[in-house]
């Protein structure tokens, strides 16, 4: 297939996930039912923000044109990929990248995400016979010439021994932090709030602690974060809440609620579902400088920053780990240097 021939696939497929076609809302249930953690909302964000964002004739356009690639593949390669299943959909564009650059795949997706990927890579394989051949799922990836593959960072490891031998980019646990002036209106608040609890917190573009001015005033943005509170009608999100709630009341650590989130004050980035961890800040400049440099952040939020509200909603330039995956597909992975 020629550039276009793929680029007007990928539409056709955007199309789709938008549509209200029977098999495709129940392939959406049947995942929802599978996974307790993938609920209705946060699939249909995930389906919208692909489909709006990364799926269309426009932006797929120019992002081939943005980073050359080429009109006809010559020697496409086939690369083994290993997806997350943290989030719905998360391993998708690591998958494009690959079908449109004109390389093949090996595709093992997430026991936790087994429903939404294949149903959509079969669509495909109606529509355009040949793509099942050349973009294939396997329990056990094989004779791959290079491999993309997330995951934690103890399965990092492992990956890092198995595909040492072969171009590769390896993946590990990371999050995202917001900067907060104190002067942030409710609207950006409530933006705000989406970043930190769309996906329960699971996703690694989920914010997950805020760096904040000393004398900081939380009553608006406990406020802002209320528009949340339904997460609580979940058990598998209730159930972390009340357990971490118990151990502050235990430890007597200072901590406040809205009753939904917990926020405690926590050097670390990482923050368990149903927390969120802030520290205060004197000196905005060398925090910057810090979080350009920081090894586990993802996405940084906030008015200097990404806009609030638009972590969730990457463009098909936002190449996780901040690893351009194209530029690894054209040329890196066909000239590798292993060490020595």
């Amino acid at each position: 297939m020629k550039l276009q021939d793929r680029i007007s696939l990928l539409t056709r497929l955007g199309n789709y996930m938008q549509s209200q076609e029977p098999d495709w809302l129940a392939a959406q249930e049947r995942a929802s039912r599978e996974n307790g953690w993938f609920i209705p909302s946060f699939i249909s964000n995930a389906v919208d923000s692909i489909a709006k964002n990364w799926l269309t004739e426009e932006a797929l356009t120019a992002w081939a044109t943005a980073e050359q690639i080429p009109i006809q593949q010559t020697d496409p390669r086939t690369v083994g990929l290993v997806m997350a299943g943290n989030i719905p959909l998360v391993g998708f564009h690591d998958w494009l990248c690959v079908f449109i650059t004109g390389n093949n795949s090996q595709i093992k997706v997430s026991s936790k995400d087994q429903v939404l990927f294949p149903h959509l890579l079969k669509k495909m394989n109606e529509w355009t016979p040949s793509i099942s051949t050349t973009h294939q799922l396997a329990e056990r990836l094989a004779g791959c010439n290079a491999y993309l593959a997330t995951g934690s960072n103890n399965s990092a490891r492992y990956f890092n021994y198995y595909f040492s031998k072969y171009p590769h980019i390896i993946r590990k646990n990371k999050t995202s932090v917001g900067v907060l002036y104190g002067n942030e209106t409710m609207e950006e608040l409530e933006k705000l709030a989406s970043d930190v609890h769309l996906y329960f917190g699971l996703g690694c573009r989920n914010v997950t602690k805020l760096y904040l001015p000393v004398g900081y005033n939380f009553i608006p943005l406990l406020e802002a974060f209320k528009k949340f509170n339904w997460l609580s009608d979940f058990h598998k999100y209730k159930n972390n809440y009340d357990y971490n709630l118990a151990l502050y009341i235990l430890n007597k650590q200072f901590y406040m609620t809205n009753g939904s989130i917990l926020l405690l004050e926590e050097k670390n980035c990482f923050a368990p579902v149903s927390q969120l961890n802030y520290e205060f800040v004197s000196n905005y400049e060398s925090l910057e400088v810090d979080l350009s440099t920081h090894p586990d952040i993802q996405a940084i939020v906030g008015v200097n920053f990404l806009p609030f509200g638009e972590s969730q909603h990457p463009t098909l330039f936002d190449y996780a780990d901040g690893v351009n995956t194209l530029d690894f597909l054209n040329k890196k992975m066909l000239n590798w240097h292993f060490p020595q």
